[in-house]
């Protein structure tokens, strides 16, 4: 499909995130959906002049009465010295027009972003963008501006109710998990093995001559998973963020519902009451299940008791998160021998430990050195940076 003849050869969905994200620095609250709307809007309404293409972002991208004069402020910082048409640099550079060097962010002038330039090209994929300090991660969009400029601070900075709007996030957050392959085969037109009976079924409609082959390839499904989040004293500041996360993996797991557990001094089964509707309620019923929430620590013993019947069972195959700093009140050979159990029955292990993001962390408690030879994957997790970068990793098992 074309671009508008206004915006000849231009990337419209790098031109739409980059005009939104003007906007919402600007102070318009434009809606997630926004930038999808924006293009869908320019590729029906095809503008061919400025004011056409004002009305259409007017349009898709303002929801409130309010806005209206930051947008228009906006639209003029971005558009007042735009050129009709508007054609992307490097393309006028290669007609030989007096347009200067190409930019090398592919950005319409050397100015920055900041300065009123749009991107007129796909920028290369990153999964963190950098700011004057370089430290910024790139967050989702749906999160407001005074906890995405928070990306690096550890969770035990924020305050309940930034708490909950992450939580909300993660539902969307969550991305991929690892899977496995299953007896059963799928349709895939890139599969290795031919299915001779579907092959020959679609053969009745060319007088028996097999002139598509029906090809197949092993069906995958995810990885069960099984979240254990230490509720202890010690890790009070991260508790409710942790919990959220398992609310928010179990949300978006198909086909089974994943096991989460908490512990302090004793294991509790927290797989019903975290997948109720509202994030609030079920992190309010998994308060009031805990008993022994913000006290001593038996890791250990949790762990061996988690392999115990009933629960033992669903560790066959999963992915297995703990969440814990490692402080625990048994002895370091307890939680190995635990492990190593666990290690037998279940495909990965992923430790969550919001204290190994300290600067020379290393791992003096005796708990926490005995475990990391059997964990997978070792990660701090300790802020949305941390977050994503777990998601990346997750995804790559």
């Amino acid at each position: 499909m074309t671009s508008p003849a206004l915006l000849r050869g231009v990337d419209l969905a790098a031109f739409a995130a980059a005009l939104v994200a003007r906007l919402r620095a600007g102070g318009v609250a434009v809606a997630a959906s926004g930038p999808a709307a924006f293009v869908a809007a320019m590729r029906e309404l095809v503008p061919t002049s400025r004011i056409q293409l004002y009305w259409a972002a007017r349009l898709a991208l303002v929801n409130r009465v309010e806005d209206l004069s930051a947008f228009d402020a906006v639209f003029e910082a971005v558009f007042a010295d735009a050129v009709l048409p508007i054609d992307p640099i490097s393309l006028r550079a290669q007609r030989g027009s007096a347009a200067g060097p190409v930019p090398a962010a592919g950005y319409r002038d050397a100015a920055a972003p900041e300065a009123g330039g749009l991107p007129w090209t796909t920028r290369p994929p990153s999964l963190r963008t950098t700011d004057a300090r370089g430290d910024a991660a790139a967050i989702p969009d749906v999160l407001p501006s005074r906890i995405v400029a928070r990306a690096e601070e550890r969770f035990e900075k924020f305050d309940d109710a930034d708490l909950r709007v992450i939580g909300t996030w993660l539902e969307q957050a969550v991305g991929l998990w690892p899977t496995r392959r299953t007896m059963r085969a799928e349709t895939n037109r890139h599969g290795k093995r031919i299915d001779l009976r579907a092959t020959m079924r679609g053969a009745r409609t060319t007088g028996w001559e097999p002139v598509v082959l029906t090809q197949t390839r092993p069906r995958r499904r995810r990885r069960r998973l099984v979240l254990v989040c230490d509720v202890s004293r010690s890790m009070q500041p991260y508790a409710a963020i942790y919990l959220h996360l398992m609310r928010a993996t179990a949300l978006r797991q198909a086909g089974f519902r994943p096991e989460v557990f908490a512990f302090s001094t004793t294991l509790t089964r927290l797989t019903a009451v975290m997948a109720h509707r509202s994030p609030e309620t079920a992190l309010t019923k998994a308060n009031a299940k805990v008993t022994d929430r913000y006290g001593g620590t038996h890791l250990g013993g949790a762990i061996a008791e988690l392999l115990a019947p009933p629960h033992g069972a669903a560790l066959r195959g999963a992915v297995v998160m703990i969440a814990s700093d490692g402080w625990d009140s048994d002895p370091p050979e307890d939680l190995e021998r635990a492990l190593a159990r666990l290690k037998r029955r279940a495909a990965q292990l992923v430790w969550l430990n919001p204290r190994a993001a300290a600067p020379g962390f290393r791992p003096l408690a005796g708990s926490m050195a005995a475990a990391l030879p059997f964990c997978d994957l070792f990660l701090p997790a300790h802020s949305l940076s941390g977050l994503r970068e777990l998601f990346a990793a997750l995804a790559a098992l």
